[in-house]
């Protein structure tokens, strides 16, 4: 039996790409390791991540050592698939030999054919899971057709395909079945999900019967797009207990001029409003966001404009990117790259600033609460825990003293914050 190491960079969606790949080599006789630091199995699969420059150098990284490790003989074969590949498979050929084949991110029955396996659509629904087994990714669709200025996503991925419904109910019963308790629902839009596939978006319905399926305890909400944010799904949300009070919206910007240059095709008194309305339907919201600084053409009005919004809107969890050219897209064929990096930099350190005095105090305001936890993981003096508030990864933490006590990994627990940092919370257990 042959082992074989799949290696999954970037985001999430990969996550559940390479975890429906590796059932389909298990299920052909092949050994699973998905060991990211190893690249000494006899196969080795680069999942890889082409979304911006940084995510690109740690492929190309990555490629470099498993090929160095082919020259040594470390490696029989070495085979690269995904984002990076879907771009650049010429330009990578051309350059490293050593790979055996590349493959783009929507070939996945070229790689399975490529190891001796059959495509085999009755393991369409399996999965080989990497994450913690008490949760696990829902990847709902595939692509996006929005067509954002900067982002590069239609190009690599196409346009946005929704994952028949029957399909995901079933995969979802499986990963209960299987110890699941959290459920993370992604796609690069996953308010459009439905409207391809049914003629109208489906999103509310969806979430209404994955919270009907026995085992699960929490379903989490990512990448929503801001624009015709359906109301049903807000509704569903505030209405349903399984469905943690999260949602993942990357608003990017908030200056009309911004907005309008990255074809957000929303407005900011849209974004204000959709927030108003999210918050009074569901008052305990934690609120995520994504922003972009140093877009071309930003100047420092449209900057004070984003450094407002995140004072007033207060988010819970945010993150800022410095703009980087992404060939092929909009802003890199027709805008001007013109904010210096140094600009761009001191931006994102601007906010991330604020961002901190925010995650402080509202942190500060939740010691003495009693919330749920579930234990991801135990790290010298402390288990590791999460809220509803917090998506594993991305988010802070709970830090629970062991004390002497027992917490199973995967499990919840009630548990009383004791004290905050700006990215951490501190808390002891009341009951389970």
């Amino acid at each position: 039996m042959k082992k074989i190491n799949v290696i999954t960079l970037g985001c999430s969606k990969n996550t559940v790409d390479s975890e429906h790949l590796m059932a389909r080599f298990a299920a052909a006789g092949y050994a699973l390791a998905s060991d990211s630091d190893r690249t000494d199995a006899e196969v080795v699969v680069i999942n890889t991540c082409g979304f911006i420059g940084d995510a690109k150098q740690e492929s190309i990284d990555m490629i470099l050592e498993a090929a160095a490790a082919k020259q040594a003989g470390r490696i029989e074969r070495l085979f690269v698939i995904g984002c990076l590949s879907e771009r650049y498979a010429d330009e990578l050929r051309a350059e490293l030999p050593e790979v055996d084949e590349f493959f783009g991110a929507k070939d996945w029955d070229g790689i399975v054919r490529a190891l001796g396996a059959d495509p085999r659509p009755e393991l369409a629904t399996e999965r080989w899971l990497t994450t913690p087994r008490h949760y696990a990714y829902l990847k709902i669709g595939e692509g996006c057709n929005w067509r954002c200025g900067y982002c590069a996503i239609p190009l690599i991925r196409g346009p946005h395909r929704s994952v028949p419904m029957e399909e995901l109910l079933e995969e979802a019963r499986k990963l209960a079945a299987g110890g699941v308790r959290e459920l993370i629902v992604i796609a690069q839009d996953t308010t459009y999900y439905g409207l391809d596939l049914y003629g109208r978006r489906r999103l509310a319905e969806l979430l209404e019967a994955l919270c009907r399926i026995d085992g699960i305890r929490w379903i989490r909400l990512h990448y929503a797009y801001p624009t015709a944010f359906p109301d049903d799904v807000i509704e569903v949300m505030a209405r349903e207990p399984k469905i943690c009070k999260y949602l993942d919206i990357p608003f990017q910007h908030i200056s009309d001029n911004q907005l309008t240059a990255m074809q957000r095709r929303h407005t900011k008194a849209q974004a204000y409003a959709l927030i108003d309305k999210l918050r009074r339907a569901i008052p305990d919201l934690a609120l995520r966001t994504t922003l972009l600084v140093g877009y071309p053409g930003e100047t420092e009005a449209d900057f004070e404009e984003l450094l407002e919004f995140v004072r007033e809107v207060r988010f819970e969890r945010l993150g800022v990117f410095p703009y980087s050219e992404e060939e092929g897209t909009y802003s890199a064929e027709h805008l001007c790259d013109d904010v210096p990096a140094e600009v761009k930099q001191q931006r994102a350190e601007r906010v991330m600033a604020l961002q901190n005095e925010i995650a402080l105090a509202n942190n500060r305001a939740r010691i003495g609460r009693t919330e749920l936890v579930v234990i991801d993981s135990r790290q010298g003096d402390f288990y590791v825990g999460r809220s509803q508030y917090d998506s594993p990864e991305v988010d802070q933490e709970i830090l629970i003293p062991v004390g002497g006590r027992q917490l199973r990994r995967g499990c919840f627990y009630r548990a009383r914050v004791t004290a905050a940092a700006d990215y951490d919370l501190y808390a002891e257990v009341v009951a389970k």
